[in-house]
């Protein structure tokens, strides 16, 4: 059986993009994160310690939105997936980052790409 945890809607203000005034002023990017795993150790036992801890996860979001800068939101994704996918019991994980202000000169509403891990 797998079970799904859901982080929806980690914020955080980066400076993530190709164009140059991007990297000047930043913006802010949301992301989801799905993870699969399973409950069963954790539901036994009602113990935090056999579970995936998403307050973790969304240190993780956090720290990698506002830490290192990246030309894609491809690549900002994979690198946050790729701290998750090492927690204890995760089997596989989807990462979401969203770009609502992106520059396009078109009206749109959001791009977002997601990374799936392994």
């Amino acid at each position: 059986m797998t079970d799904v945890i859901h982080l929806q809607g980690v914020k955080a203000f980066g400076y993530h993009g190709v164009l140059e005034h991007e990297k000047i002023n930043g913006q802010e990017f949301t992301v989801d994160v799905r993870i699969e795993t399973n409950f069963d150790a954790a539901v036994a036992s009602d113990d935090v310690d056999l579970t995936i801890n998403y307050a973790e996860v969304a240190q993780d979001v956090v720290d990698s939105v506002i830490g290192e800068r990246f030309d894609l939101i491809e690549t900002l994704a994979d690198h946050i997936a790729q701290k998750i996918i090492v927690r204890a019991g995760v089997l596989r994980v989807f990462v979401t980052v969203h770009k609502p202000h992106a520059p396009i000169d078109h009206e749109f509403s959001n791009v977002s790409v997601t990374r799936e891990l392994p």
